[in-house]
């Protein structure tokens, strides 16, 4: 398995997209973080849109649309609201719940208005470990048609976890 290499930026809006030639060979993404914060409470971030709002989605975006099922078996739908004000749609089914320690569910990214692109389907497995008071968070992402992709999850994915990091640092 490929891991890609750290860039930062972001994919540029979806529309202006071009459809990418598959790779015979999957790609997957690992980003690991030691949160100063109990692991029933970083899983709660997790699960809940109270929480997800505040936290989800590269820097300055929002979350303006936050619809969970959670539920092994349940659906999730969000819309990431980029500071130029384009939408991001990704929706994807839980496929399975360990509570407080594991997440899996599918990822698809694309604008609502159109087909599920194959780029766009993954496979996102979040784990939760207590390392005395903190907790470890290891989210794998797999199943990428090619590293491009991976390379610009990667982006997202860090910048979302630098916001929980943030969200989760206790108030003073």
């Amino acid at each position: 398995m490929a891991v890609c290499a750290a860039r930062t930026g972001l994919r540029p809006p979806l529309k202006r997209m071009k459809p990418r030639k598959r790779s015979a060979e999957p790609h997957e993404l690992r980003l690991t973080r030691l949160l100063d914060a109990p692991r029933p409470l970083v899983f709660q971030a997790w699960s809940e849109p109270r929480h997800l709002v505040r936290w989800w989605g590269p820097h300055n975006f929002t979350l303006p649309f936050c619809l969970v099922d959670f539920r092994e078996g349940g659906a999730y739908k969000f819309c990431m609201r980029a500071p130029d004000g384009t939408d991001h749609w990704v929706w994807g089914v839980y496929r399975e719940i360990v509570e407080p320690s594991r997440l899996v569910f599918s990822w698809n990214r694309t604008p609502a208005s159109e087909p599920v692109n194959p780029w766009a389907v993954t496979l996102v497995s979040v784990t939760f470990a207590e390392e005395g008071t903190l907790t470890r968070l290891t989210l794998l992402q797999a199943r990428f048609q090619n590293e491009e992709d991976c390379v610009d999850h990667r982006g997202g994915w860090t910048e979302c976890l630098d916001r929980l990091t943030n969200c989760l640092l206790p108030v003073s």
